[in-house]
């Protein structure tokens, strides 16, 4: 397939990689629809089951495709390319947008691009969504990339080449978030329950430890076992005293993410800062960010709060880089469950 170099890309994206469907339509970087097909039946379980996110996505993702096509006002021969995650996720979660991916491609004889999914959180800053103003950031940058599954310093030396620098060596900061506030009796998805009851909160009232891991690697399993102790121990101060607790826990580990986040960007002497991944809509973690900006002269680019969760719009973006780099993939290739950045 030719096109030239000046014309427009269109591409359509599918995101299936735990337990949301999402389906999106770029042209170029704008974003012409962006569709997110979440999956409450995990709600009960306090937790995703993989099982159940498969079938899950088996139902959703011919409406949801059906939708972002519709909504981008196109038709299926107006598109360029078909775009899938490939990995990192859940192994039966994937298989099913890398399926539905070949057979659209196929049928349409266009080419498919094999994304990664921790590098598409990266690139959901260069989205074009008629942001008035907005510029994206320039290369190199850092990114902390911070997710249930992830938490990753990320050198961005180009969109397409990019350097993990850190990473966490066993959980990710959102399981961390998660499991805390499952431990204190609140309902999954915990993470955004603890933000809300930080605000009300006193972060100093109780002390967690900060685990200590060299260079700009994180831990957080010995984190949720100091959760759980406190919780055996105080089972008043759960009872009575929660919004101190939501605060205590979440500054711990705003603090533990961002201190290695800051360390790496002075080491290096990079000014421009990103976050991206579900926990990068954290408030606590956005305003910190904020203010490290200001008192350092950094610039920083925190992502909009629909492009923090997974979805296919960021899919997109790193496929429209991948596309004019003519980095197609293959009809033999597989999902990936742990795929490398």
């Amino acid at each position: 397939m030719m096109l030239e170099d000046n014309k427009d890309i269109t591409i359509l994206s599918i995101e299936s990689s735990c337990d949301e469907t999402s389906a999106a339509v770029l042209r170029n970087t704008r974003v012409l629809s962006n569709y997110i097909a979440g999956q409450k039946v995990h709600e009960k379980y306090g937790g995703v089951v993989p099982e159940l996110a498969s079938r899950a996505h088996m139902q959703n993702i011919l409406p949801v495709v059906d939708a972002a096509i519709k909504d981008a006002n196109i038709s299926k021969s107006d598109l360029d390319a078909i775009a899938y995650t490939r990995g990192p996720g859940l192994m039966g979660a994937l298989l099913v947008g890398v399926s539905f991916a070949k057979s659209f491609a196929q049928a349409l004889d266009i080419p498919l691009i094999e994304v990664n999914h921790m590098k598409a959180h990266v690139l959901a800053h260069f989205l074009d969504n008629n942001a008035e103003n907005y510029i994206p950031p320039s290369c190199p940058f850092l990114c902390l990339t911070i997710s249930g599954g992830h938490t990753q310093i990320v050198h961005v030396k180009s969109p397409l080449e990019m350097e993990v620098i850190g990473s966490t060596i066993d959980d990710a900061a959102g399981e961390a978030f998660d499991k805390s506030a499952k431990l204190l009796g609140l309902p999954y998805p915990g993470g955004p329950m603890i933000d809300k009851l930080a605000k009300e909160g006193n972060p100093k009232a109780y002390d967690f430890p900060k685990p200590k891991v060299d260079d700009y690697n994180y831990s957080f399993s010995g984190f949720k076992t100091s959760v759980l102790r406190f919780v055996e121990k105080n089972p008043d101060a759960v009872k009575n005293n929660l919004p101190d607790i939501c605060a205590s826990i979440q500054s711990t580990l705003v603090d533990y993410l961002l201190e290695k986040f800051f360390e790496a960007a002075k080491d290096l002497g990079i000014d421009q800062l990103a976050i991206a991944g579900g926990v990068s809509a954290n408030s606590e973690v956005r305003d910190k960010l904020r203010l490290a900006g200001e008192q350092n002269n950094w610039k920083v680019f925190i992502p909009k709060f629909e492009y923090c969760t997974d979805n296919a719009a960021m899919i997109g973006a790193s496929a429209y880089f991948q596309f004019k780099q003519k980095d197609f993939g293959s009809l033999d290739a597989n999902a990936i469950a742990r795929l490398k950045l």
